[in-house]
Formats: structure tokens, C-alpha cells, sequence
């Protein structure tokens, strides 16, 4: 059945079931690179070791040091450059970017996925939740998959409902009554130029700092350990670590609000995206 003629079959029924330019590159940055600061201390104007006055991440906590200016806009953090930096240990995923899927006019996420694939939101009654991290290894156990398809130059969002777990069984006969399950119709996608081109304004050339983190007395203390150089956003390095898992398409949304849906990547795998890698600590 077409998500279009879903929607309107089923209006009426319940919904129950990264500024400022950097001006150096490896100079400035690897004078700093062993500084050890402090996110939770009260900032002077003097010489304070580099303390910054409120308690924030790693990557806000390198911009105070360095004079950029925090925004949130979708621009490099530097007039060329974006800044990354990423704790050591850390099993979280970076976000590359955030981008919604198309085709954009239909509102994919929360007009589609949400309101007939999505379940009981698990804290908010009446309330529909589409939460899934998914890649292009192996479906969810919802079903869901990334797909790198080059002859259409597209990156699709699949649903198998023969992956879905036996734990989804009551969820996947409430998603056959309201769509069926067959493969989404239409399938939403990024198409490999779009992607380039928002990589592009984004992660063109990045500097990837990587730092310890330590706590004491309430205080988190970073030490920026490693400094790398990336060049040369490669497209298909990006595709090639989609098929591998390596970067994964996060949705988030539920009723009444999308989180938006943001590209993720694994673990100390942004020096792969790149074409070319140097590292200065």
C-alpha cells in the first residue's frame, strides 16, 4: 500500500498500539594540545591556566580557549575548517551532520515513519515514538536498513518485516493493518550529491582533536592529547563506511516533534572520510 493512501485510509482511526577564522594550524593547535583545563572553574582575567567558567564539553571548552565564537548554524566552525573533538574511551557516537531525508515536500519522518511505523512512545501516554539507529550491516530488530544503492546514486531507508524480532510481533501486526509489509512506498533517500554537498559545508577539512578526560572534585579536567589534519572529504570513503557500519542514520521524532534525523559515526573513525590524514600530536 502507498504511505499517501495509508494515511488517508487511517486519519480517522486511534493512534493506541561548529564563526571566527583560525588563523594557524599546527602551531596554534599544538601549543595547546597538552594543555590540561578545567570545564568547571571560575574564569579571571588573568592567567588562569586556560579555566573556563562554566561546565561544558570538550569541544566548547577548546573554542573559549582558542576566541571562536560558539554557534549553532550549519557552517564550518572556522572559515575553511571544522572543529571536531571527541573524548578518549568514549563509546559515543559524532555527529557528522544533521539532514533530513527526502523526498523533503512529503516530511518523511513525521508524517510517514512516525504515525505508521512508529510505537508507544514508553514514557508519554498517547504518545507515538520512531527512535532507530540504523545502518547498512543488518536490519534493526524493528527491520529497518540502510541501503547504498550506485546505480540510482541514493541512499535508502529499507524496511524487511522478516527481520523484525519475535519481541515486535504485536507492533508488526499493527503496522500490516495500517500500511502492509511490503518495502516502503516511497522509499525515503539521500541522494549522493546532496550528501556531498552538505558534507562539503560541513567536514571539507577538519581538525580532529581527541583528549583525556578526567573528574576531580566535581571538576572535569581535559588533556588535548591528539591533533590530526584531515583533508579531502571523500565520498566514497563516506558510502563505503555506510555499507561497513561505520556511519549510521539516527531518527528520533515522536508526537508533536521531530529531533531531526542526523548521520552518526563510530568511534575514532572520522581519519577514514578523508583522503588526507596528518597527524601533528
Amino acid at each position: 500500500m502507498n504511505a499517501n493512501a495509508a494515511i488517508a485510509k487511517n486519519r480517522n482511526e486511534s493512534d493506541s498500539c561548529m564563526g571566527n577564522n583560525i588563523r594557524s594550524t599546527s602551531d596554534r593547535t599544538s601549543k595547546r594540545k597538552n594543555r590540561r583545563v578545567s570545564s568547571n572553574a571560575k574564569k579571571t582575567n588573568g592567567n588562569n591556566g586556560g579555566l573556563i567558567n562554566k561546565s561544558c564539553g570538550i569541544g566548547n571548552t577548546l573554542e573559549d580557549l582558542l576566541g571562536i565564537e560558539e554557534n549553532n548554524l550549519p557552517i564550518p566552525n572556522a572559515a575553511e575548517w571544522e572543529l571536531k573533538c571527541q573524548r578518549i574511551g568514549t563509546s559515543s557516537l559524532t555527529t557528522l551532520f544533521h539532514m533530513e531525508p527526502s523526498p523533503r515536500a512529503l516530511k518523511f519522518v513525521p508524517k510517514i515513519l512516525l504515525p505508521l511505523y512508529g510505537w508507544q512512545h514508553q514514557s508519554i501516554a498517547n504518545e507515538l515514538s520512531f527512535r532507530q539507529t540504523i545502518n547498512g550491516l543488518s536490519p534493526t530488530d524493528r527491520g529497518f536498513k540502510v541501503v547504498v544503492d550506485r546505480n540510482t546514486r541514493r541512499v535508502l531507508v529499507s524496511f524487511e518485516a522478516d527481520a523484525v524480532s519475535d519481541g515486535h510481533s504485536e507492533w508488526l501486526k499493527w503496522v500490516e493493518k495500517r500500511i502492509g509489509l511490503g518495502e516502503l512506498n516511497p522509499q525515503p533517500y539521500w541522494g549522493f550529491d546532496d550528501l556531498f554537498h552538505k558534507a562539503g559545508t560541513k567536514l571539507l577539512n577538519c581538525f580532529y582533536i581527541r583528549a583525556e578526560v578526567k573528574r576531580e572534585s566535581g571538576r572535569e579536567y581535559f588533556w588535548y592529547k591528539e591533533v590530526m589534519i584531515l583533508q579531502r572529504f571523500s565520498l566514497d570513503s563516506f558510502l563505503r563506511a555506510i555499507e561497513e557500519g561505520l556511519v549510521l542514520v539516527d531518527f528520533d521524532a515522536r508526537t508533536g516533534h521531530n529531533h531531526g534525523t542526523k548521520l552518526r559515526l563510530r568511534q575514532d573513525r572520522l581519519p577514514d572520510l578523508y583522503g588526507g590524514v596528518r597527524n601533528i600530536g
